[in-house]
């Protein structure tokens, strides 16, 4: 979507360089997935805890553990097969706030293994570590 006045574009640059889409997505994604009693308490101490990190220098916080992972994709690969297309994998990481609709993968043709799938979501979080600086 183009920015149709200047002040449109400034808005967006201000999302852009604060990352602010980003972090909604992680809080929304967090909300999702866990679906607590208390939404707003909830994402307060998820604020607290980037806000934490962010002063501490220590690890960004995410919500899912390898138990999780391993549910998810077996969702996923609801044939059994091992692996899980291009598409799914995209989706899924979209849907955990990992990646934007924009961006680009590489399809060689084989699908995605568990391995690689548990790879990438546990990275993901951690490259993200540069953006808790500036949320």
């Amino acid at each position: 979507m183009e920015a149709r006045s200047p002040r449109e574009l400034e808005a967006r640059n201000y999302l852009e360089k604060h990352r602010i889409m980003e972090l909604l997505n992680y809080l929304t994604s967090a909300l999702l997935f866990f679906r607590p009693e208390k939404p707003r308490q909830y994402l307060i101490s998820i604020l607290e805890r980037l806000r934490i990190a962010k002063i501490a220098g220590v690890a960004l916080p995410f919500f899912m553990d390898n138990s999780n992972i391993a549910a998810m994709f077996e969702m996923l690969d609801s044939s059994n097969r091992g692996t899980i297309s291009l598409t799914q994998y995209k989706e899924a990481l979209k849907t955990l706030g990992l990646c934007t609709a924009d961006e680009v993968f590489k399809d060689d043709g084989h699908g995605i293994p568990f391995e690689k799938f548990r790879h990438e979501v546990c990275i993901c979080p951690a490259s993200l570590q540069a953006s808790a600086r500036k949320f």
